[in-house]
């Protein structure tokens, strides 16, 4: 089969040729229907040697969602035909955190070696891809899969995110989100759906910006120097009831300490490396950091069932597995409205 592959540091994947998976007990074998493109994968792929940990080659696509084409022996749970998503935050299944639904924190997994697909285990950018449990599925049902695969984590990502800070967000409130791009613009869509809160959205692009807007946001600013002034005379000198940072680089990292209001929340969501001070006088008192990470198996479901309620949903782009190179180097230049998503099998 074909699958898009991270084959050698520092180089742009490739389509290569591997052999066709079989499930093993337990596992289940998916014929993929889409895969999303994301921004973990560029980070991954811009780690040095030294850092990189994940193996080569390495089949990428951490989003995805396909159709139950084989069970191993002692899978149980789905049929053959299934359509389902892909939970990908795998744990051990075991330790306290899994038990309760939240793979994504688990315990055990570094000691264990078990990794997310297209993070370390063979993922989603193929003609067929092993799930190595059924509890890492969720029945998908009658969604489109091409609009709907990007809700795996560019949906249950913001939407974990917002969760923790939902108490702090009833009528009268302010949520900022800054990045307005594949995960941003779906963030708004949630605090739309599931708050009471006015949302600001902050990014550099006047077409994120019209995004913004086309998806639901209140006001749209230029993510610059000028925005926490702007958005403290939006809340009427009170600071946000919660930030959503879904660049993390040190600017926006800086912007969301300067934007949040006495016990606000800053939810640094965003991969790129930047850090917040925390101290007396260094953030506003009693307002809470925190670096929420993937979601909860449940959460997915309730993100699906958003989509299903017709509430939420992702733009598109779409490209074959050939073009997934593409795919990539426009993400890299920003040139992608919304998601890309790879149809490994047309």
């Amino acid at each position: 089969m074909r699958a898009l592959q991270y084959t050698t540091i520092g180089e742009a994947p490739r389509v290569m040729e591997v052999p066709d998976p079989d499930p093993g007990p337990g596992q289940v074998l998916l014929q993929v229907t889409a895969a999303g493109v994301c921004h973990s994968d560029e980070y991954v792929m811009g780690l040095s040697a030294e850092h990189y940990t994940m193996g080569l080659p390495l089949t990428l696509g951490h989003e995805g969602v396909g159709v139950v084409a084989a069970l191993g022996d002692g899978a149980t749970g789905f049929e053959i035909g299934d359509a389902v998503a892909v939970y990908g935050p795998w744990g051990c299944g075991t330790c306290r955190l899994c038990a309760q639904g939240k793979e994504n924190y688990c315990q055990n997994a570094a000691v264990q070696g078990i990794r997310p697909p297209g993070l370390g285990s063979p993922g989603s950018m193929a003609e067929y891809m092993i799930v190595d449990s059924p509890r890492h599925l969720v029945p998908l049902g009658d969604l489109d899969p091409v609009k709907n695969v990007s809700l795996t984590d560019a949906g249950l990502t913001p939407y974990h995110a917002i969760k923790i800070s939902l108490p702090k967000l009833g009528a009268g409130s302010t949520a900022v989100c800054i990045g307005t791009g594949g995960l941003g613009h779906v963030g708004i869509q949630i605090l739309k759906a599931i708050s009471g809160a006015q949302v600001i959205a902050l990014d550099v692009a006047d077409d994120k910006l019209e995004l913004a807007r086309h998806v639901g946001a209140d006001h749209a600013l230029l993510s610059n120097g000028d925005a926490p002034a702007a958005v403290h005379e939006i809340t009427g000198g009170r600071g946000a009831d919660a930030v959503f940072d879904f660049v993390g680089i040190q600017p926006t990292v800086e912007l969301a300490g300067r934007m949040v209001g006495t016990e606000g929340d800053v939810s640094i969501v965003g991969i790129g490396g930047g850090k917040l001070p925390v101290g007396f006088a260094a953030i506003a008192y009693d307002a809470a950091v925190r670096v929420p990470y993937w979601g909860s198996r449940l959460e997915l479901m309730e993100v699906l069932e958003l989509a299903r309620r017709g509430q939420i949903g992702v733009e598109t782009e779409t490209f074959s597995l050939e073009e997934g190179p593409e795919a990539y180097e426009r993400l890299h230049a920003g040139k992608i409205r919304g998601r890309a998503v790879i149809l490994p099998n047309g």
